[in-house]
């Protein structure tokens, strides 16, 4: 049998940035593909039960925007929402978007579509090593703590694509950055909700929806829903504002958005003057929920100005495991403009190992698809010899 004569990429990290990176070599390199985890993608199987979000139908440049990470911007122009749907759809998985833009395969999970993928892939010649972690590097080679004990790898280039912080259960519990400690910027939690200590009263509302309010943070309003739950507060209403919060920003609720302050306190002042506070909430608009809260976070009265500026009491995010997704990460002045590590020629990154922060919606998934292709490709010529790695 003729031996394959063409260099060797290690991809380490089977989520979607390390499957598209494998998939961008493997025309040009054998192409092995490490994971740590007994089956590969498990958090993308997991986005998967809510739908599996692909991508959003918006503008190029205000998808892009969305991030606040400059860097992005070439890999998603050249692997933007149209691409990430052109690509579901050329693994036989048909789409629809819905009334926001978002983009949904129509089997609604994303079991068919990995399926298919790793079939691609096998087919391509790329190999699948599970329960291989990665330790780090003994020389020029690659270490891993497998199933049949230490093992070192000596590939011609490698591309690290082992996700962020978040999701331990599923593999993504950024224990490689141990390896890499002096280019990494503090993880934090992303897309998480709120701790709150709440007082018995509240237990009752746990599950319950906040819906018809509007959450004001940094001099905005933003409407979305939020959940209560045991631990604090929920939802997608909530997740856009995790950077704000993060730094410190205060956050208020106007209990009844459509309404202005006049309106609200006219309605409050047309309710009998015997009936109870509650009833006259009820009357005003305010849901059950909505009455709950303000009760546990008023220091007054219940009137307009508090019902219309409600702060919220709360301990701080979430901790990183329960958030969707994390910030920090490799920082970029650590990485060069194909995504190589600087300090670690023909050693290149992709996905949420890089320091930058998605909201939900799409735009996750897709930068680490976009991200796994430019490093995919750039390590592919790093290995080959080629220059101009990226055509588009």
């Amino acid at each position: 049998m003729e031996r394959d004569a063409r260099p060797t990429i290690a991809v380490i990290g089977a989520g979607p940035a390390g499957l598209m990176a494998a998939e961008a070599a493997m025309g040009a390199a054998r192409v092995e593909l490490f994971d740590r985890m007994p089956s590969p993608a498990r958090k993308l199987l997991m986005a998967g039960k809510s739908g599996l979000n692909l991508t959003k139908a918006e503008d190029p440049a205000a998808f892009a925007d969305a991030y606040g990470a400059p860097r992005l911007a070439p890999m998603l122009a050249a692997f933007g929402p149209a691409d990430a749907a052109a690509w579901a759809e050329g693994l036989g998985q048909p789409l629809f978007t819905g009334s926001t833009g978002r983009v949904f395969p129509t089997a609604m999970k994303a079991s068919p579509l990995l399926r298919a993928w790793l079939a691609r892939l096998e087919a391509g010649g790329v190999t699948l090593h599970a329960r291989h972690r990665w330790t780090g590097w003994d020389g020029g080679g690659l270490t891993f703590d497998a199933p049949e004990g230490p093992v070192t790898r000596r590939p011609d280039a490698t591309v690290l694509a082992m996700g962020g912080a978040s999701w331990r259960r599923l593999g993504s519990d950024g224990a490689w950055a141990d390896v890499l400690s002096d280019a990494i910027a503090p993880f934090a939690p992303s897309n998480v909700g709120l701790s709150v200590g709440w007082s018995a009263h509240m237990a009752r509302h746990f599950g319950a929806p906040l819906k018809n309010a509007a959450l004001l943070v940094e001099g905005r309003a933003h409407r979305g829903e939020v959940v209560v739950t045991a631990k604090g507060l929920e939802g997608g209403g909530l997740y856009p504002l995790t950077p704000a919060l993060r730094r410190g920003a205060s956050l208020r609720l106007d209990l009844a958005p459509d309404l202005t302050e006049d309106a609200l306190a006219d309605r409050l002042a047309r309710a009998p003057r015997k009936a109870s506070l509650a009833n006259r909430l009820r009357r005003a608009g305010l849901s059950p929920v909505a009455i709950a809260l303000a009760r546990e976070w008023a220091d007054g009265p219940l009137d307009a100005a508090v019902l219309k500026r409600l702060p919220v009491r709360h301990a701080g995010l979430r901790p990183l495991d329960e958030a969707i997704s994390t910030a920090g990460g490799l920082r970029w002045d650590a990485v060069d403009e194909g995504l190589m590590l600087r300090a670690r020629p023909g050693t290149f990154a992709a996905g949420e190992m890089l320091d930058w922060e998605a909201p939900t919606g799409g735009y996750l998934l897709t930068a680490c698809l976009a991200t796994g292709l430019w490093a995919g490709r750039h390590a592919a010529a790093h290995a080959t010899g080629r220059a101009s790695p990226f055509s588009g």
